[in-house]
């Protein structure tokens, strides 16, 4: 019975450890402005989109110009850059949104929100 409860503190402690460190790693890259660089390569995003010849150049530019915006908001005190993250992300959905069909800005939105999310950004 020791060996059991032992057990769980010894689990419970580690897995506080670890949203703690978690925590931290997120105000960490909240200010890192490499988390900005939203540079991606545009071949396998055509790919997983399964766009067209006309789409790939029209995203291209587009995700040129939101990249570009995301690093300029890195510049930014917190206040700032979050409503210039907020602006530059609404900008480039709705061009997405006129460039791409329903299933593929489904697509491209699920791959944003997960980038967005794993760089601790929402």
């Amino acid at each position: 019975m020791k060996k059991i409860v032992f057990t769980v503190v010894a689990l419970m402690s580690m897995t506080m450890t670890f949203a703690e460190s978690a925590s931290k790693n997120i105000a960490t890259v909240n200010n890192n402005k490499s988390v900005y660089n939203m540079t991606v390569n545009m071949k396998k995003l055509a790919k997983a989109l399964e766009l067209t010849d006309e789409q790939a150049e029209g995203v291209a530019e587009i995700h040129k110009t939101f990249s570009a915006e995301m690093m300029s908001a890195a510049e930014y005190g917190k206040e700032e850059r979050t409503k210039l993250v907020e602006k530059a992300i609404n900008k480039d959905l709705a061009y997405m949104n006129a460039v791409l069909n329903k299933d593929q800005y489904h697509k491209y939105l699920t791959l944003l929100n997960v980038t967005l999310v794993n760089r601790g950004m929402k």
